[in-house]
């Protein structure tokens, strides 16, 4: 069933791109996609928090990144349209990378740092463009039951085009679907957001002492649990 969805809907995006150049209709598809998955896999998710945001502003979104289904989770759950910042590596895939780059999304390279300045770059044009960003500073998913060190690169971002940083926090999807596990488990799952950090003023040396305290911010944000 996932697989079937997300073929059917990613072609469909694919499709939308020919019409809509600015990925809105892409983003609708894949907010449908990721509501359609969370209804396949039984998660009831809620959100906290969406009255923290201006529906006038653009945001960097960082969140904690436990479990595969973490990506469905923030397209079918997320108040505001976003653009992911995803490892390079996936713009390479046939099919996938088409949809990515025709969405709008961007590629960050790690391994590069030359290009990884590149990257911030590029994503905080585009968030002068007009679009949020979302990603997952841990550079991928946590295996352990703790968050890894937060790479610097979304304070870059949010800084280099003055906006806030919203830091979110995943809760329960790690129980839904852990790590090396294909075994879901239906269950809660919930989507914190937490205040807007502005950035206006702060310089980029600055960035590594942000990013640490989104960090423990989501980590605190993290300690509550769901509450039936």
């Amino acid at each position: 069933m996932l697989i079937v969805s997300t073929t059917l809907m990613g072609i469909l995006s694919l499709l939308a791109s020919f019409f809509d150049s600015r990925g809105a209709l892409q983003h609708k598809i894949a907010s449908a996609w990721g509501r359609q998955l969370l209804a396949l896999f039984l998660v009831d998710m809620r959100v906290v928090g969406t009255e923290n945001l201006d529906p006038a502003r653009h945001y960097v979104f960082v969140s904690n990144h436990f479990s595969l289904i973490d990506t469905p989770v923030m397209f079918g759950s997320m108040p505001r349209p976003f653009r992911i910042l995803a490892r390079h590596g996936l713009w390479n895939i046939p099919f996938i990378g088409w949809h990515l780059n025709r969405a709008g999304h961007l590629p960050v390279n790690r391994e590069d740092a030359r290009e990884a300045v590149k990257n911030i770059a590029a994503a905080a044009q585009k968030i002068k463009s007009g679009y949020s960003i979302l990603l997952f500073p841990e550079g991928g998913r946590t295996r352990g039951e703790t968050m890894r060190p937060f790479k610097p690169g979304a304070a870059y971002i949010a800084i280099q085009a003055a906006v806030p940083i919203v830091p979110m926090a995943l809760v329960g999807t790690r129980n839904i679907l852990s790590p090396g596990s294909t075994h879901l488990r239906p269950g809660i799952a919930e989507l914190r957001i937490g205040e807007p950090v502005p950035t206006e003023g702060l310089h980029r040396r600055e960035g590594k002492k942000l990013v640490k305290e989104i960090k423990d911010t989501i980590g605190r944000m993290s300690e509550a649990p769901i509450e039936p």
